[in-house]
């Protein structure tokens, strides 16, 4: 397999081919680095979301369809797949709320147009997520599992709301109630100040979740050990 929309489908593949049952977390950390590499090297728009959610589901079932594990391990370990994508997502919902905060902050109207459709994108991420693993548990069914190994993740799933979910809700919930603030304080942008921010909001996104990344990713560098002192010189005896 080659490079899909910025994924190593076959490092995925192989990370599953290869898991042990207790390596649920290994998995989980994979599938949420690539996830999230993936998102962060593309505009953050609904349809990438899609491609690339649907790219890793792809490459997730592969690598279970080749798993030696019995079906109840390898299972677990899709489940920690779709709580990798899951993390991931749920980072983009973050930087989609701070871009959209960001011009709220400046007086940027959630009733725009452009502004109403991010704020129902966010919302549909969670659907995005669910979307392609009802698509891979539909169609990616073996002998050994006929209904598809993603089937038993996904009746447990559906009972219970996603960490993307949750964190859209809230999102969408707080960008409401600073606009309805703002309207009230009367902040305003001018038309083209707001149009120029709107025009730039999947890109804007885009670079806020790369620098949240990198904020989580850098610590500081241990400062390095003082160098030792040289030893004073001796002096020589006079004869």
């Amino acid at each position: 397999m080659a490079f899909k929309h910025g994924i190593d489908q076959a490092a995925l593949v192989n990370q599953f081919t290869e898991a042990s049952a207790k390596q649920g977390e290994v998995v989980r950390k994979a599938v949420h680095d690539a996830t999230l590499k993936a998102l962060q090297s593309r505009e953050l728009t609904l349809a990438n979301i899609r491609q690339v959610l649907g790219t890793v589901t792809k490459a997730a079932s592969a690598g279970a369809a080749g798993s030696s594990l019995p079906a109840p391990d390898v299972e677990a370990l899709l489940g920690k797949a779709f709580a990798g994508m899951d993390s991931a997502l749920e980072q983009a919902v973050k930087a989609s709320q701070r871009a959209l905060q960001q011009m709220v902050d400046q007086g940027a109207s959630l009733r725009e147009t452009q502004l109403k459709k991010a704020l129902a994108d966010i919302e549909k991420m969670e659907d995005a997520l669910f979307a392609s693993v009802r698509k891979a548990a539909a169609g990616a069914g073996t002998p050994e599992l006929p209904e598809g190994p993603w089937s038993g993740v996904l009746k447990t799933l559906q009972a219970q709301h996603s960490g993307t979910g949750a964190r859209a809700t809230a999102a969408v919930e707080q960008l409401m109630a600073d606009t309805q603030k703002g309207l009230r304080d009367g902040r305003a942008l001018g038309l083209r100040a707001s149009q120029a921010m709107l025009d730039s909001y999947a890109t804007l996104v885009s670079g806020v979740l790369i620098g949240m990344s990198d904020a989580l990713q850098q610590s500081p560098a241990p400062a390095p050990a003082p160098a030792p002192a040289p030893a004073p010189a001796k002096r020589q005896a006079k004869r």
